[in-house]
């Protein structure tokens, strides 16, 4: 990965860790992601997405335009903070609480940052800036997760009760002794050390928030204004789970047009525009040089939209990722997660969320565009990947049972 510096506390977040750092971290934490383990965390995810349910349907009951990003941003807040740190907000109701405001303060990255544009065009004046100890991130949001992080696993190490499965009962799981399981009588631990449970908490809850909550504004932007799309996943909605019946994991991961709606959303709205990774030794390809050490930038964005790649890829059209046409995609066309071996590891855990909170939002609504709703949309030329101004829609209850 590419590293700007100045990533104050979180230089050893697995975003930011290299080599053999990286691979320590990447195996302590891949186990966490394990389908055992995702299946486990489904039932905390449920309880967030029953509450978003709940809270959407006071806008549909007086039909009222729903505000769809505040609603899904307050979810998915709700859903990292609690599969990470086990700490349950209602974050809707309560935006006043200290991890609400400490994880927006976070989350107010500016590319216009004087910080970010210095190190970005002057990369010399990164490790001056970082032994005068400025960061990108807010000391006092770092301080603040620092002590609570450290307030929750001691209360752990007190209560041998562990009744939570979060990430951070997982990360601190791998702090016990390991040092006769290696084998090799070193003496060392592959675990995790406090401050790197920090970051990896703090990265997973950076990475999860936007990216899975702009994931599902722009996928009901365009399940509202694809009409015959909304009518299609309603019926697969209604016949796996019918008359509103509870969502169980196993029918949900194989729901097949859901994901063919959710992979067309990716493509044509990845959360990061663009990807970055450092070349690790000098190659050619196709009689291009690139030195060891070069920034290599893939723009996601402009690929995914490849008019040699892609037929209309300007049109949302979810059955290029059926089973009869996704084999003939070419795997690096496509990358929503990045690719290789730093991939995104929190993929299935944000595709898991994503398909519960849209599935039982469209077993009780529809939804439609309104006088508010902006057609074509215009994105935000800066940051990740989010809509200029909010999107706007209408959710009208359904009926009981099949419609």
């Amino acid at each position: 990965m590419g590293d700007f510096g100045l990533n104050g506390p979180m230089y050893d977040s697995l975003f930011n860790a290299e080599d053999e750092d990286w691979k320590r971290i990447r195996s302590v934490l891949s186990p966490s992601f394990t389908s055992g383990r995702l299946k486990e965390m489904f039932g905390i995810i449920k309880t967030h997405s029953r509450n978003l349910v709940n809270s959407m349907k006071k806008d549909a009951d007086l039909a009222k335009a729903s505000d769809t990003k505040e609603y899904f941003g307050a979810y998915s807040m709700d859903v990292v903070t609690s599969t990470s740190f086990s700490v349950d907000i209602d974050s809707l109701n309560n935006p006043k609480d200290p991890f609400v405001t400490n994880i927006k303060k976070m989350l107010k990255f500016d590319l216009l940052n004087p910080l970010f544009l210095i190190v970005a065009f002057f990369p010399f004046m990164a490790p001056i800036l970082d032994k005068m100890n400025f960061a990108l991130f807010p000391i006092s949001v770092t301080d603040f997760f620092y002590a609570a992080l450290q307030t929750i696993k001691a209360e752990r190490v007190t209560n041998s009760r562990k009744n939570r499965v979060d990430f951070l009962q997982l990360m601190v799981d791998s702090q016990a002794p390991q040092k006769e399981e290696n084998g090799n009588g070193d003496g060392t631990n592959k675990g995790l050390n406090d401050h790197e449970i920090l970051s990896q908490a703090m990265i997973f809850i950076f990475a999860g928030y936007e990216t899975s909550s702009a994931t599902m504004n722009f996928l009901f932007y365009l399940l509202a204004t694809n009409p015959d799309t909304l009518k299609i996943l309603h019926d697969e909605i209604d016949e796996v789970f019918p008359d509103k019946a509870e969502v169980q994991y196993e029918a949900l991961m194989q729901m097949e047009y859901l994901d063919c709606v959710i992979n067309e959303t990716l493509r044509l709205y990845p959360p990061a525009a663009r990807l970055e990774r450092v070349c690790k030794k000098t190659v050619e390809i196709s009689g291009v040089i690139i030195p060891k050490g070069i920034v290599v930038m893939v723009p996601t964005y402009a690929l995914h939209r490849d008019p040699e790649l892609w037929t209309e890829p300007e049109n949302f059209k979810p059955e290029r990722f059926n089973k009869e046409n996704k084999d003939t995609i070419d795997p690096y066309s496509y990358m929503p997660f990045g690719m290789g071996p730093r991939n995104c590891i929190g993929m299935r855990f944000a595709l898991i969320s994503i398909k519960l909170a849209i599935v039982e939002l469209l077993q009780r609504f529809t939804i439609t565009t309104c006088a508010e709703t902006e057609i074509p949309l215009e994105l935000d030329s800066l940051g990740l990947m989010a809509p200029k101004r909010p999107i706007k829609l209408q959710l009208v209850p359904r009926p009981l049972g099949r419609s």
